[in-house]
């Protein structure tokens, strides 16, 4: 009998914490509108002789 007691106070815990949804985030809310360079900037350009830095092979790391 004290097993039920112990288990409905638990529950009405429970019920008071998390008993509703939160409220709901607007779209606007979630998003940021950022200006952007044109053309991406100077960052967007192809560099050949910094792309090794990127380049990674499984086969390569394993040491195969």
């Amino acid at each position: 009998m004290n097993k039920d007691v112990t288990t409905d106070s638990d529950a009405a815990a429970r019920h008071a914490r998390f008993g509703r949804l939160p409220e709901r985030i607007r779209f606007e809310d979630m998003t940021e509108e950022v200006e952007a360079a044109p053309g991406g900037g100077g960052k967007a350009a192809y560099d050949p002789e910094g792309s090794w830095k990127y380049y990674s092979c499984l086969a390569l790391d394993l040491g195969l």
